[in-house]
């Protein structure tokens, strides 16, 4: 499978509510495996991808937080369809980047504990409960399946968001 391009804001895609999908379909196994070829080619500790970015407007999205080695004790990979946060509470604020804003980082305030649920590539339905920076991935990566962007959701523009910094 390909590594698929991914979209860049102000694509309209990006702003677009995704459409539930059978977990057990093709089209649900191929789309994870692009997903999954286009995370390994993309910046080192990217940490997760939603379907919209790669311009499939579905409800799949791919975290793996122990790629970022500051981040140890996460699920390691997570590949999710149609996820939904079910219980979230507490408050935390960190520094979030994003494949389709490479230009800048923002603080953003999110939950910090938080219980997904969701189903694998097999059609059985799981349940994850996390806290910390996986959980923020994991809203992260939700948000983009809701046409959501973490631009969305900064508070303060003149003092949390960041033009980052060139390689």
């Amino acid at each position: 499978m390909p590594n698929r391009e991914v979209l860049l804001y102000p694509d309209a895609r990006l702003k677009l509510n995704c459409a539930k999908i059978d977990p057990c379909s093709c089209k649900a196994r191929e789309i994870a495996q692009d997903l999954l070829d286009t995370m390994d080619c993309a910046p080192p500790r990217t940490v997760g991808i939603a379907a919209s970015q790669i311009g499939e407007m579905v409800r799949i999205i791919i975290v793996d937080t122990s790629r970022n080695p500051k981040y140890a004790g996460s699920h390691g990979l997570l590949i999710l369809v149609n996820p939904r946060i079910t219980e979230a509470e507490g408050n935390q604020v960190f520094r979030e980047g994003c494949l389709s804003i490479p230009d800048y980082t923002a603080n953003i305030s999110r939950h910090n504990h938080i219980t997904v649920s969701g189903f694998t590539l097999e059609g059985k339905e799981v349940m994850v409960t996390t806290s910390g920076f996986e959980s923020v991935v994991l809203q992260h990566e939700i948000d983009h399946l809701d046409g959501i962007l973490f631009l969305d959701r900064v508070a303060q523009v003149k003092t949390d968001l960041f033009r980052r910094k060139s390689h």
